[in-house]
């Protein structure tokens, strides 16, 4: 078999489970994530390697527009995986590990949302980042794999039922895509 047909089909095996476990909690996460920013709120995001790509492009989402043609006034959304003074002159001089709580610990305020994506769910920095959240009153959302602490941790648990990181990777892009995309049909009906 073509190694990108066995690819495929391996990852929409994936999808679909991951469609039917996960169809709740994201339309939870969508309308706590939309009363948030109705409110005043906003949200903080971060990740390592491809997640902290993945951070950059949800905030964007919510910046920016995720719908074509839908023009709206920007939505408070911030990836913690950007400002690389801060990451650098953090990890220097205490480590990598708080990176991102300290970042939490300047700009999240009680109720606003933190969302760590971590393939492996045990992503130290993210953990570190979920404790800090709490301790400030910060709803927080965890993007999985099937393993991890963060499951544990977070309010709300974004699980693929998948160890493969790739198709991890994938089913977060689909989840956050319908994220923002229900958030805007709640804040700005069409």
């Amino acid at each position: 078999m073509a190694i990108l047909v066995e690819r495929i089909e391996e990852l929409n095996r994936i999808l679909v489970e991951f469609g039917h476990e996960s169809n709740e909690v994201v339309v939870s996460i969508s309308h706590m994530i939309a009363e948030t920013f109705r409110v005043g709120g906003k949200v903080l995001i971060c990740g390592n390697g491809g997640s902290a790509a993945d951070s950059q492009h949800f905030a964007a989402e919510f910046v920016s527009s995720f719908s074509k043609g839908l023009n709206r006034r920007a939505l408070p959304a911030l990836a913690l995986t950007t400002d690389t003074s801060v990451i650098t002159a953090y990890s220097n001089d205490f480590g990598y590990e708080g990176v991102f709580a300290r970042q939490v610990e300047a700009f999240g305020l009680a109720g606003d949302v933190l969302i760590v994506i971590s393939t492996s769910g045990n992503s130290e920095n993210c953990i570190k980042a979920v404790e800090a959240a709490k301790d400030l009153g910060i709803k927080t959302v965890a993007f999985t794999g099937e393993a991890g602490a963060l499951k544990r941790i977070a309010n709300f648990n974004l699980t693929v039922p998948s160890n493969n990181t790739q198709h991890i990777q994938e089913a977060h892009l689909v989840a956050y895509h319908v994220i923002a995309e229900l958030v805007e049909q709640e804040l700005f009906p069409f």
